[in-house]
């Protein structure tokens, strides 16, 4: 059985000064093209286990890693890891 699960890395601010992201791996739910002015574009619905859920182009999706993720323990509040785990069928 092959399986293809891919994680981006959350986007999440985690506090009002935008200093700190979530991090947490976010499965990508759903995979889509949308049509642009540009060209089509690779878009994603994802989720990460604090419940943050981000639908989009993927290029809006993924951040640089120059802000620190939070740490484990931080409260939840109410957008470049492009990563996928090894592959299954080896």
């Amino acid at each position: 059985m092959k399986t293809n699960v891919m994680f981006l890395d959350c986007p999440a601010y985690m506090d009002e000064q935008g200093g700190t992201r979530c991090g947490l791996p976010a499965e990508v739910q759903y995979r889509y093209t949308v049509e642009s002015s540009s060209g089509p574009l690779e878009s994603a619905k994802i989720r990460c286990p604090r419940g943050h859920w981000f639908n989009g182009p993927v290029e809006f999706l993924t951040w640089g890693h120059s802000v620190q993720p939070a740490h484990r323990s931080a409260p939840t509040k109410p957008g470049l890891g492009l990563s996928r785990p090894p592959d299954a069928s080896a």
